[in-house]
């Protein structure tokens, strides 16, 4: 018997999921597939629900939520040889969107039954890890405000997106060091990408790759309103590049420090995260998750 585990967080998207056992039996072959169902109720539970299926041997871990329930079990299957499923039913699901998981539950099923995998890379922020993205300024701004809206919808993500406008506009203190570079003084945003796609297929790099063993990063020096504005536009057009203040590169190494502040206000896959570290060690880690895929 092949044993699948199913981590579902219930309240991703818009709260409807409809994924029991006995939804779930159908698509699977009785004698074959044997099906278990865990329902998380709180942040990192179902980090904690994946170790539990971890040592209860299943063979497939399937993440069944938006990108920061796939954050938790992607998380604990790491260096592991245990295969992660998607069934994206979050708002953004930026990595699903990337790896070509359809929003259809019956066709993403029909993935899992099936079985091909790829070895993907896993950037890695000090002891945490990250599988699309992770960002410091504008993106962290908007995910503070998309999760203090509490409308997971595409509305709410423009809106929260404005707000951060908004807010970038305003005197910030940040001061940042990144490698060997100059110091940076209130960047507009670092951005830092496994998979080329943030969410409702808006992406800032859109050449990153998930087995290319290398992270993208864009970096946006302080601008003013005008240029936010256009920096929005540019995002639309999928020309990020085209604003002289951008600055793209590929590394396997970032370092980033800061000398204020009493933490990195940062989104992680699409959460936010309050990084007390000063020191920030990113890093790619080449080909570590295996996962399912069409």
């Amino acid at each position: 018997m092949i044993e699948i585990h199913f981590i579902v967080n219930p309240i991703s998207g818009h709260g409807k999921s409809p994924l029991t056992k006995s939804f779930l039996e159908p698509y699977f072959v009785k004698n074959v597939h044997h099906l278990t169902v865990k329902h998380s109720a709180y942040k990192k539970h179902a980090a904690a629900l994946t170790k539990d299926s971890i040592t209860e041997n299943a063979a497939i871990i399937v993440a069944c939520g938006g990108d920061g329930t796939i954050n938790e079990v992607a998380s604990c299957l790491v260096g592991t040889d245990i295969p992660m499923g998607i069934i994206p039913m979050g708002s953004g699901n930026g990595l699903a969107s990337n790896l070509q998981i359809p929003k259809n539950i019956r066709k993403a099923l029909a993935i899992i039954k099936n079985k091909k995998s790829i070895k993907i890379d896993v950037g890695q922020i000090n002891n945490r890890y990250f599988f699309s993205n992770m960002g410091i300024g504008f993106d962290a701004s908007v995910i503070k405000h998309y999760e203090s809206s509490q409308k997971r919808t595409l509305y709410g993500y423009l809106n929260a997106c404005l707000t951060s406008f908004r807010d970038m506009g305003r005197n910030r203190n940040l001061e940042v060091r990144i490698n060997d570079m100059n110091q940076l003084v209130n960047p507009f945003i670092i951005l830092i990408s496994n998979s080329n796609e943030m969410g409702y297929h808006v992406s800032l790099t859109p050449k990153a790759s998930l087995q290319d063993g290398l992270l993208d990063v864009l970096i946006v020096s302080r601008i003013n309103r005008l240029k936010m504005l256009w920096f929005g536009i540019l995002i639309l057009l999928r020309k990020v590049y085209w604003l002289p203040e951008a600055k793209s590169f590929q590394t396997k190494e970032l370092y980033l420090s800061k000398s204020n502040g009493d933490y990195f206000e940062s989104q992680i896959d699409g959460e936010l995260f309050e990084i007390t570290d000063k020191n920030l060690n990113i890093s790619i880690l080449e080909k570590s998750l295996e996962i399912l895929v069409p």
